[in-house]
């Protein structure tokens, strides 16, 4: 069959040519892995990997594996979210879990009850003047905390020319210095009934769907996605185009380090405590789950579906090999391969582009 011609000048449309959806080939991936899992499971481990053989649940699911996938990667997904949109714009953040660290630290002192039972607070951060108050205040200082982080990274990348790697490594340093600092290093417990409710059960998730849901939208049909895009394809370009670049660098930082604080709020409402350490690496695995998905480290290119999906592939493969027994060492010998491979099939998905 002939080649239809259609266009301006002639030009024709092979359809051999036509791009594969690049979330379809992760998805595909996403099976074959949780694949990989069961045969692992059925010959090592005698049981199914996600699937229920022994009637406990009421669907053919094992409920309580995909329970704990979805959640282990629903507050670190929160940071790769906003983590994707740095990318895209060919920039990157290191920031994010320090960020996490003092942000939950400085809303969970806003977040206090003043009596456990009967007993004045143990490990009361500011007084009885920062105790039971509405949950709105420490939501509201715990966002107020992330916002201002990730001004400062997009203004000091935006204004002052300082890489994104130089600039958001020092907030990572920061930020980890404000959590010790708070307190003094001691954590900070017994929050309120309303903010437990933040991170309780299923919340976690929910949130994590809705911010999904949210950013992709606006990447995909608003103007504030197009500029991103395009600042991430051709910055030189872009500018020529009208687009404030400079403007919008800081809005896209700013944006990532709200997502931050509210993934520190959700993180500490689901751990009824706040620690120092609290973040540690988050900010490659939400750098790791983003690439995965497909997002460009070059910038210009990916999405929030695609992260979404590296996600979840990078929750199946801890939460297998846990299944499979192995120890906690191994886990993070295998996360730092995931980030290896991940910039390497980045790389690969480069230059197969150019050979085209």
């Amino acid at each position: 069959m002939a080649d239809t011609t259609h266009g301006i000048g002639g030009l024709t449309f092979d359809a051999k040519k036509r791009n594969w959806p690049n979330e379809a080939n992760i998805f595909i991936a996403l099976l074959l892995i949780i694949g990989v899992f069961e045969l692992l499971g059925h010959f090592l481990m005698g049981q199914s990997f996600l699937f229920d053989t022994r009637g406990r649940f009421g669907s053919i699911f094992n409920e309580a594996r995909l329970e704990i996938i979805i959640l282990q990667v629903s507050i670190v997904g929160i940071i790769a979210i906003g983590v994707t949109q740095v990318i895209i714009s060919s920039g990157i953040d290191l920031s994010s879990g320090s960020v996490v660290g003092a942000t939950a630290m400085i809303a969970m002192s806003f977040a206090q009850v003043a009596e456990v039972n009967g007993n004045p607070n143990p490990t009361t951060a500011l007084g009885s003047w920062a105790q039971d108050l509405p949950v709105l205040v420490p939501v509201a200082i715990g966002l107020l905390c992330g916002l201002l982080a990730g001004f400062v990274n997009g203004v000091l990348i935006a204004y002052t020319g300082i890489p994104p790697f130089i600039a958001t490594l020092g907030m990572m340093v920061t930020a980890r210095g404000v959590s010790k600092w708070w307190t003094a290093g001691k954590p900070i417990s017994f929050p309120t009934d309303s903010y437990k409710e933040i991170g309780s059960g299923l919340m976690p998730v929910v949130i994590f769907v809705g911010v999904a849901i949210l950013f992709h939208l606006l990447l995909k049909y608003t103007l504030y996605g197009k500029h991103t895009y395009a600042i991430g394809s051709n910055e030189s370009a872009a500018r020529m185009s009208g687009i404030n670049v400079a403007r919008h660098k800081v809005l896209i930082y700013t944006i990532a380090g709200v997502l931050s604080g509210l993934a520190a709020i959700v993180l500490s409402s689901k751990n009824l405590t706040a620690q120092a350490g609290m973040g540690v690496m988050y900010e490659l695995d939400a750098i790791a789950m983003a690439v995965i998905g497909g997002v460009s480290l070059s910038g210009g290119r990916g999405s929030v579906v695609g992260t979404v999906l590296g996600a979840l592939i990078f929750g199946v493969i801890i939460s297998g090999f846990t299944f499979l027994r192995l120890d906690a060492y191994y886990q993070e010998m295998v996360k730092g391969a995931i980030i290896v491979a991940a910039v390497v099939l980045d790389r690969w998905r480069h230059y197969l582009a150019a050979l085209r």
